[in-house]
């Protein structure tokens, strides 16, 4: 009789209360004959649970604003041709789960705890991948979700500047980074990212109601399942995470002694976020809009505005779509201590340094005529003499540039001393005080002192 349980209907009924759950579990195993009693007893809840979540929206319709149901995809194709239907109306048919999670504490695009789920292929689902979904808890209806096809980029990101360490999973849809323009006709489902702590994934369970744990090994994480698990179903792709080989900052975690920090301060704008340099592309979160920088889109990387300090990141890109237009995002305020390691980066994916081309050169620093076209405006990638990266040559420029003006400096200039090679600071001072007002390169002072001798000696 076990075998004809559904413990969907269990897992649904009991998802708030773990413990009851497994009691539940329990009570099942021991006496089977009671399955059927504890199925109608899950049914029964998950109805009084519907009826809670009708009569709050009846109540926020009548005495306060109606509750808005967030769209779950933006559909760009013509609606009397039907659109992309199949992928929207998959999100919402019951399918088998793979696996699901509950509490998940999603950033994208809601902030808000809701149950994660990731179903199995089925011939029903678009393109038989199944789908990644977001479920209230309470009304139990679909939040949001993707199509596991629709999947370009999955990332496994650590969570700066938290006391405890964390993890971020942003998933990014095709269409949905940011950067490449949806062509007509397209479903564009929205970026989604959710968070998990680092510990043994004891919210995480198997389709048939099995707890994570029991099927994970001792050393799992929510880390290391959940990108075990989408792997396993992403076909198309995998979960990309942070490489010492990639990119390690030399800023060290403030929050988290002795960790290594993957990531980059920037500003877009007066946004503040983190740039993530992965093997894959660059990656800039975690606020709207995300941009996903894939190796393919970016034309060129240039540094602006470098200062002592801190210095300016422009990507620029140019879409498939449309290869005559790029646009240019600029990443400002970074820390001059990442350049090292973006300039190391950036060569070694043979990304085009464009610091140094001639129309930017002409345009921040107003160099005309010959001396901006030939001299410097020659080199407009990395692949000059020694591989000398266009931020060094900015440097050493304005090395020479000084050394120039200490070369053209005249100390004779600005007078002579009275002649006995001292340095002394009273020896300025007397130099100083007997030329006041002269100009003519009499010593004041020695005359004054020598008209007084003189005195004393006639008095005498």
């Amino acid at each position: 009789m076990s075998g004809t349980v559904d413990y969907s209907v269990i897992d649904r009924g009991f998802e708030d209360n773990l413990r009851l759950r497994k009691l539940v579990y329990s009570a099942i195993a021991s006496t089977p004959q009671h399955a059927s009693l504890f199925e109608d007893i899950a049914r029964y809840t998950c109805e009084i649970r519907n009826r809670v979540a009708v009569s709050t929206t009846q109540v926020s319709a009548d005495g306060g604003p109606a509750q808005k149901k967030r769209k779950l995809a933006k559909d760009t194709a013509d609606p009397a041709a039907g659109g992309n239907s199949p992928l929207l109306a998959g999100l919402n048919a019951d399918a088998e789960l793979q696996f699901y999670t509950q509490d998940t504490s999603f950033a994208m695009p809601q902030r808000k705890k809701l149950l994660l789920e990731v179903t199995r292929s089925t011939e029903a689902s678009a393109a038989g991948s199944g789908y990644l979904r977001a479920r209230n808890q309470v009304s139990k209806e679909i939040e949001f979700g993707v199509p596991i096809s629709e999947i370009q980029h999955v990332l496994c990101l650590p969570v700066p500047e938290k006391t405890q360490r964390q993890f971020n999973f942003c998933i990014i849809p095709k269409y949905a980074d940011g950067v490449t323009p949806a062509p007509a006709g397209a479903t564009v489902f929205e970026p989604i990212i959710w968070t998990v702590p680092d510990g043994p994934p004891r919210t995480v369970f198997l389709g048939s109601g099995t707890s994570a744990m029991e099927s994970a090994s001792l050393a799992e994480t929510y880390e290391s399942y959940m990108q075990r698990m989408l792997n396993e179903r992403l076909k198309h792709t995998k979960v990309i995470c942070p490489s010492e080989k990639e990119f390690v900052s030399p800023v060290p975690e403030a929050h988290r002694k002795g960790e290594k920090a993957y990531h980059v301060k920037a500003f877009r704008g007066s946004k503040e976020g983190f740039l993530f340099f992965l093997s894959t592309g660059i990656f800039f979160g975690y606020k709207k809009p995300l941009l996903f920088f894939s190796f393919d889109d970016i034309e060129s990387i240039s540094y602006t505005s470098v200062l002592q300090r801190t210095f300016n990141l422009n990507v620029a890109t140019r879409s498939a779509a449309d290869p005559d237009k790029v646009e240019e995002i600029e990443f400002s305020m970074i820390d001059q201590s990442n350049h090292p390691g973006i300039d190391a980066y950036i060569q070694k994916h043979q990304l085009q340094d464009a610091s140094l081309a001639v129309a930017r050169r002409a345009k921040k620093l107003n160099i005309n005529g010959a001396k901006g076209g030939d001299e410097e405006g020659g080199n407009t990638g990395n692949g000059g003499e020694g591989e000398e990266s266009e931020l060094q040559k900015a440097h050493r420029e304005l090395e020479d540039q000084e050394e120039e003006e200490e070369e053209d400096y005249d100390p004779g200039s600005d007078g002579e001393s009275d002649g006995s090679g001292s340095s002394s600071e009273e020896d300025s001072d007397a130099y100083e005080y007997g030329n006041q007002g002269g100009g003519d390169g009499r010593n004041l002072v020695q005359e004054e002192l020598g008209s007084e001798a003189e005195d004393v000696d006639i008095d005498e």
